[in-house]
């Protein structure tokens, strides 16, 4: 990871808010949100600005990607007096007037979404009302083939939960030995898998040992992705070996998994302090000197997120939300030697731009499902 850029910042994000899963099915994107929270905190006063810039202490590089698309949009409505340092940290293009009629301004916000993450997410996260002053998204689309695709195959597992149960699998073989690397980590061991993209984004999955929660694999596989192996190869779970006859004594991974669909909504303000906005959506105050001279609160904080894993590629979408409006409202409630690898649910997903190191999406996968990126 690249330090004091933000990406470092953004994927302790993004491991901080895994720590809050429950174990359903789920995606999310802690890349999605810092952007508006960098922006947030650099406007923030107060109690506001300490919170927001320990999350969010510095912008994000610039991705320049061909399978990675970020956009920014800010609506503001047209009797907010804005600051001339919001303005000039807000270019002109990504500026946009709310009407004041909810409606009309619902329809305007969801028809970006849709238009910024090729219809994955046909709506942005938020409803507009008419006291809204201030609303802010992003939106992420992530869109890759593999370098080496998979074939479909029926799967029966060996190991894991789903030992014995015929699957609709994905295979794959390949000789590049060095993407399956095993980690010792506060979750135990877990079987780290590279899956290369065919540009610059590669998808990690990550096994654990049975019964492993996902608040502890998901950050643990963050962590462990930067890290060194620290254990024998086979020593991981899902990871076996066997003896075959073969014509050279290259060694090969036989890599089995699951096709993959996951949606999820997120909520952020269940908990504001994971992301920053513990002041800013509850104690009053001008909590945004920077952005007006009106006092703004965060009254919404939430994302949409999709995730789609299957034998020629990988998508995934998110649509980041937060709208503004003035005076304070109540605190939100905070709650050859063949190798063989079988990834079978549960397991984590990360989606990692492989120049920077940014974790783009993370997620947890309990059940396979269609798979058309």
């Amino acid at each position: 990871m690249r330090e004091g850029t933000g990406v470092d910042a953004a994927n302790r994000l993004t491991a901080g808010w895994a720590q809050t899963l429950d174990g359903r099915p789920t995606v999310l994107s802690g890349a999605g949100a810092y952007p508006l929270l960098a922006l947030l905190a650099a406007h923030a006063g107060g109690a506001a600005r300490s919170e927001l810039a320990a999350v969010a202490p510095t912008g994000l590089p610039l991705v320049d990607s061909p399978t990675t698309r970020l956009a920014l949009g800010v609506w503001s409505a047209a009797d907010l007096p804005l600051t001339d340092s919001w303005l000039a940290a807000v270019p002109e293009p990504l500026r946009r007037r709310l009407t004041g009629d909810p409606a009309t301004d619902q329809r305007t916000l969801d028809e970006w979404a849709a238009e910024r993450t090729d219809g994955l997410i046909p709506a942005v996260p938020v409803q507009v009302g008419p006291t809204d002053l201030l609303v802010l998204v992003s939106a992420l689309l992530v869109r890759t083939g593999w370098a080496e695709p998979f074939r479909r195959r029926p799967f029966r597992p060996t190991v894991g939960a789903w030992r014995g149960r015929d699957v609709d699998g994905l295979h794959q073989v390949t000789d590049e030995v060095s993407r399956l690397r095993v980690s010792a980590t506060p979750a135990g061991p877990l079987s780290l898998l590279t899956v290369p993209g065919e540009a610059d984004v590669d998808v990690v999955l990550a096994l654990a040992e049975p019964d492993r929660p996902a608040r502890e694999v998901v950050p643990a596989a963050i962590a462990a992705w930067a890290g060194d192996a620290g254990l024998p190869v086979p020593a991981g779970p899902g990871v076996g070996t066997r003896t075959v006859t073969a014509t050279d004594d290259r060694p090969q991974v036989h890599v089995w998994t699951v096709p993959f669909r996951v949606t999820a909504d997120h909520d952020l303000l269940e908990h504001p302090e994971v992301f920053g906005l513990g002041s800013a959506v509850g104690t009053p105050g001008d909590h945004f000197p920077g952005i007006s001279a009106q006092p703004l609160y965060v009254s919404q904080a939430r994302q949409s997120a999709t995730a789609v894993f299957g034998e020629a590629g990988f998508c995934a979408a998110a649509v980041t939300a937060m709208a503004a409006r003035a005076g304070a409202a109540p605190r939100a409630s905070v709650t050859k030697e063949v190798t063989t690898v079988e990834v079978t649910p549960p397991f984590c997903f990360l989606a990692v731009h492989r120049a920077t190191g940014l974790v783009l999406f993370a997620g947890w996968v309990t059940e396979p499902g269609p798979q058309q990126p």
